[in-house]
């Protein structure tokens, strides 16, 4: 075990395996934070729009694209959809995107369908009273929501918002697909040069291991200053 462990520090360091690390894990961290910037961006207009009464058309018809746009993302697998925008769609639109702008914008858009239904249940969650006080207070539709039922929302599906950024740590695993540069690439790099990969897909582990109790006590963090803030 002592030779496997000198092994892999030698490839880590002498070598300079650790700047690969370093890129991979800038890259993981940026596609994660950006995907789910953007996923909560789309996941909120879109948890909005099914909110929505129906009572007129325009709202039907974007009902139904948002139905459509949530069933193609929660039902295809994550490298599914990059390999489709990397190899399909970006050369039939012409659009030149570096691998890891097309993982940040897949991932965004995959965690926008995924993070809708939780803002959905969440919007639901608050009570109907909020709404109704908003409009009597003369407040549009539109301007209630955002000043008042969303913030009550996100602070009911933070742990769950927490999660998804976890599962978004998670996946980066396969941007490797489309040639990006992430952990397991970083490591898979240390392991084929140096033919051996238990050490390096052991140490692989730890880092997602400590990044997902890192986000995690972040998270509790946050749920007890928004406690407290209630209590106030």
């Amino acid at each position: 075990m002592q030779a496997k462990i000198n092994r892999f520090l030698q490839y880590f360091i002498d070598y300079g395996g650790y700047k690969k690390v370093l890129e991979g894990l800038g890259n993981t961290l940026i596609i994660a934070v950006l995907g789910l910037f953007i996923g909560i961006i789309i996941g909120t207009l879109i948890a909005t729009v099914r909110v929505v009464p129906k009572y007129k058309r325009l709202p039907r018809v974007l009902n139904g694209f948002c139905s459509f746009y949530v069933g193609f993302f929660r039902g295809t697998p994550m490298v599914v959809q990059l390999l489709l925008f990397y190899y399909v769609l970006l050369p039939l639109l012409g659009l030149k995107m570096n691998s890891v702008t097309v993982s940040v914008w897949v991932f965004g858009l995959n965690s926008g369908a995924y993070i809708s239904e939780i803002m959905r249940s969440g919007i639901q969650s608050v009570d109907k009273g909020q709404m109704e006080a908003g409009r009597a207070l003369g407040l549009s539709f539109a301007t209630t929501m955002r000043l008042i039922v969303i913030p009550q929302a996100v602070k009911n599906i933070l742990p769950t918002l927490g999660n998804e950024f976890i599962a978004l740590i998670k996946e980066t695993s396969v941007v490797s697909f489309v040639g990006a540069s992430d952990l397991y690439v970083a490591f898979n790099y240390i392991g084929s040069n140096s033919y051996e990969f238990m050490v390096p897909y052991l140490v692989m582990a730890l880092i997602y291991i400590v990044l997902v109790l890192i986000i995690t006590l972040l998270i509790k963090v946050m749920e007890k200053q928004l406690r407290r803030s209630d209590r106030k």
